[in-house]
């Protein structure tokens, strides 16, 4: 067994996959979080349960209707993303001028309900959704064993994560929506319906956090609860992406994760808190983040 820095290898290269799939999480949830905080100027508390949603919408369309993992990850997505829809139209347009604190206070009442409904009527012990069978097992790569499905998270991660980068930053849909964040009035005198692409923004974030969960349903137990263990370090991520940087929370995300994962067999102790003293650092030298625009 080959050793690094005096850690067998095998062990190494595994929890540097581990900080990936975390850190393929991350950056999937802190995207949707970016996505709506940047076009809407809204902090949406309300991710991590909506990210639960999407699992439990999956596991719904499994056990219910007969759905596939593979149909399921195209359905759960809008069906949570309609349901952020609605949730925008009736209760978050409401705050557009009011101070952040509230749309903050909102979204966090909103998951305290959605988790506490889901809980009530499933339980907090979590459900078993299998692995689609072409992506059981694992393959060698020489060095390690990878799981097929977990490898399968982060290919997927990054393409979805880059996708909506460059559909934001390089299209003339996204110009339209960063022109909209900047000055409504003149984009809708150019007959932009400006209200309907900011709803349409807020399900698109929705949808992203409902498709993680999705992925995530296979790995970790659906249950209330599998939103909570990540929103705490989904929001340092985007804090230290820069707010509302959509290729700052990418980057971040699948950074902080291997960070994670490594500090994990270097300094167990550490592995906890070791995104947060990331935090600490980056907002005492650089307040507006990695990738945050400067004034």
């Amino acid at each position: 067994m080959f050793m690094i820095f005096g850690i067998p290898g095998p062990l190494l290269f595994g929890q540097v996959l581990l900080g990936l799939i975390n850190g393929a999480f991350y950056a999937m949830l802190s995207l949707g979080l970016a996505v709506i905080f940047g076009m809407l100027n809204i902090i949406n508390f309300a991710h991590g349960a909506l990210f639960m949603m999407g699992a439990f919408c999956s596991w719904m369309l499994l056990n219910y209707a007969g759905i596939g993992y593979f149909p399921s990850m195209i359905l759960a997505p809008l069906i949570i993303g309609v349901f952020g829809i609605v949730l925008e139209k009736t209760v978050i347009s409401r705050l557009y001028k009011l101070d952040h604190l509230y749309g903050l206070l909102l979204t966090f009442g909103l998951a305290l309900v959605i988790e506490g409904l889901f809980r009530n009527f499933y339980g907090s012990s979590g459900l078993p959704y299998r692995i689609p069978e072409f992506l059981t097992g694992a393959t060698n790569l020489g060095f390690m064993y990878m799981p097929n499905y977990r490898g399968w998270v982060v290919l997927v991660a990054v393409v979805v994560c880059f996708s909506t980068w460059a559909i934001i930053e390089k299209t003339s849909l996204g110009a339209t929506l960063r022109a909209a964040t900047e000055n409504a009035p003149l984009v809708q005198a150019f007959g932009v319906n400006v209200p309907r692409l900011i709803t349409l923004t807020y399900g698109g974030g929705v949808a992203l956090a409902a498709f993680a969960g999705v992925l995530a349903a296979p790995i970790y137990s659906v249950n209330p609860n599998m939103g909570t263990n990540f929103i705490n370090t989904v929001f340092a991520v985007v804090v230290i992406g820069g707010m509302g940087s959509i290729l700052g929370s990418v980057i971040t995300g699948f950074a902080l994760g291997v960070i994670e994962g490594l500090t994990k067999v270097f300094w167990p102790q550490a592995s906890a808190t070791v995104v947060f003293l990331v935090m600490v650092i980056v907002l005492l030298t650089r307040p507006r983040g990695l990738f945050g625009k400067t004034a």
